[in-house]
């Protein structure tokens, strides 16, 4: 956050004050304690009953089941721990990489600018779902393939991102009462600049993982992406479009949960940009007046 904002747990208190922010929150919340617990409830996403296929929603199977009898709404469960976990890494790598390349760039200009947002064009002109599935047929079919591919293709946002925000930062009088009491310039990127910079990283992480998410399905309804039996919501979707006529809710009802939650995500990082965006508009007021 920058400098003298309010705390986290302020944030999330005024982040919940708005009903759509704090219905999203409670639905991802859902979606995380059941990933994380999934192992205690009663689901077994990989149990087969043929007898028992392509059943409606029911007391026994809430969700129905599938072409080889296995329980939908357990297949849901556990496969929002690979589209979580997938998001959550992408992020990770994403930011690991495009941060400091960007912080790199804008602090120093010349050359180094130069070489570094060429790569960066470079990968923003290959469209995300052709690299990854590029990526992917390089490294082979896996989750981990599948994370590191969605996870490169958010480097080039992150590092314009940070580039920006260190152009805009790095002239300031806080910054150069750092670099006069001596400071590296290490220090002075990582140290002094970044934590000043991080609103729109944040909210920024929060938008690329509801894209990872959303990729991460579509390369597995594209036949590319998490190998099975391994559950996936894209997986789900691939499959269950052929069932459409005798088993709707075997792609509706993972359809909607793939939906509902990166709906939830987007308007979490909406809610949060006017926020941060009000933040800094006092600030600016204040300092003004």
């Amino acid at each position: 956050m920058r400098a003298g904002s309010g705390s986290i747990l302020q944030l999330l208190r005024r982040l919940c004050g708005r009903r759509s922010a704090a219905a999203s929150l409670a639905f991802l919340l859902l979606v995380a304690l059941a990933a994380v617990f999934a192992d205690w409830l009663p689901l077994d996403p990989l149990t087969q009953s043929l007898a028992d296929s392509l059943m409606p929603p029911s007391a026994a199977a809430w969700f129905g089941t599938d072409e080889l009898g296995r329980d939908i709404l357990a297949r849901v469960v556990y496969g929002a721990r690979t589209s979580l976990a997938t998001a959550f890494g992408a992020v990770v790598i994403a930011a690991a990489i495009g941060v400091p390349v960007g912080l790199v760039a804008g602090f120093f200009g010349d050359w180094r600018d130069s070489v570094l947002m060429r790569c960066i064009d470079v990968l923003l002109a290959l469209p995300n779902i052709l690299f990854a599935m590029a990526l992917i047929a390089v490294l082979g079919r896996s989750q981990a393939a599948a994370l590191v591919a969605v996870g490169i293709a958010g480097v080039p946002t992150f590092a314009r991102i940070a580039r920006a925000q260190v152009m805009a930062l790095r002239q300031l009088d806080f910054v150069a009462a750092t670099r006069s009491f001596g400071g590296s310039s290490g220090y002075i990127m990582f140290r002094t600049i970044l934590p000043n910079a991080m609103s729109p990283l944040v909210v920024q992480a929060i938008v690329l993982a509801s894209i990872a998410i959303l990729l991460e399905a579509a390369l597995a309804f594209l036949g590319v992406g998490v190998p099975p039996p391994t559950p996936s919501w894209g997986e789900m979707l691939r499959t269950g479009k052929s069932y459409l006529h005798e088993a709707p809710s075997y792609a509706v009802l993972p359809g909607l949960v793939l939906t509902l939650t990166i709906l939830s995500l987007d308007t979490i990082g909406r809610a949060l940009t006017a926020l941060l965006d009000n933040h800094d508009a006092d600030l600016a007021e204040r300092r003004g007046s």
